[in-house]
């Protein structure tokens, strides 16, 4: 199944290029992979991977990715170095490309390669509750940061089961008739805004379902 995420770079002009990767979700593992000697994670610095990671940066179109992909044989990265999307803002990513369910995480990467990473939380039930039936995956869902020490990330596992089991809840209450599918997806936002901590970072994005 692989341990999917997205990774979005920043550009020079403040927009970003979005990268995918099969297995970078898992433990957050991109989070220390990353740097200047190594943009696409990996452990061997290559100096012709992070000239190419440069030009994809400064690429303005698609013909120009095309010319710099094509120019050299690269490796195989713990990123797929083939950007998903050039020159797209951190919203467009999060609402249109980011898919909450197959997607386990999202990692940020500025300028300066300071990164962050962020745990994904989707708010579809139909896993939860017999109610509800399909509800989108991308652009439906929460992306929460976790605490760091030493290198490692501290509770990541514990708050992926605490939602889990915020979810199963939420479900019940629809099966009930305690709430409605707006009300179950409002209790998940409030409960994830009461968990997070006030050095953590909550992002949440929820389609219009016409509820």
């Amino acid at each position: 199944m692989g341990h999917r995420a997205l990774i979005a770079y920043e550009r020079p002009d403040s927009t970003y290029n979005c990268h995918f990767t099969h297995w970078g979700a898992q433990n957050l593992r991109l989070k220390p992979a990353i740097s200047k000697e190594t943009p696409f994670g990996g452990d061997d610095p290559d100096r012709t991977v992070q000239t190419v990671h440069r030009r994809l940066l400064e690429a303005t179109s698609e013909r120009a990715v095309d010319r710099v992909l094509d120019a050299t044989d690269l490796p195989s990265r713990q990123v797929d170095i083939d950007p998903w999307a050039t020159h797209v803002t951190i919203d467009a990513i999060i609402t249109q490309y980011l898919d909450y369910l197959h997607h386990e995480a999202f990692y940020v990467v500025d300028t300066d390669f300071r990164v962050t990473a962020y745990r994904t939380h989707w708010f579809g039930l139909q896993y939860d509750c017999r109610a509800v039936e399909d509800t989108p995956t991308v652009g439906n869902g929460a992306l929460r940061t976790v605490r760091w020490y030493e290198g490692e990330p501290v509770g990541d596992g514990f708050a992926q089961g605490e939602f889990q089991a915020l979810k199963a809840v939420a479900g019940d209450m629809i099966d009930r008739g305690v709430f409605t599918h707006a009300d179950a997806i409002e209790y998940l936002k409030t409960k994830l805004d009461e968990w997070v901590e006030d050095q953590e970072e909550l992002i949440i994005r929820r389609p219009n379902l016409g509820e």
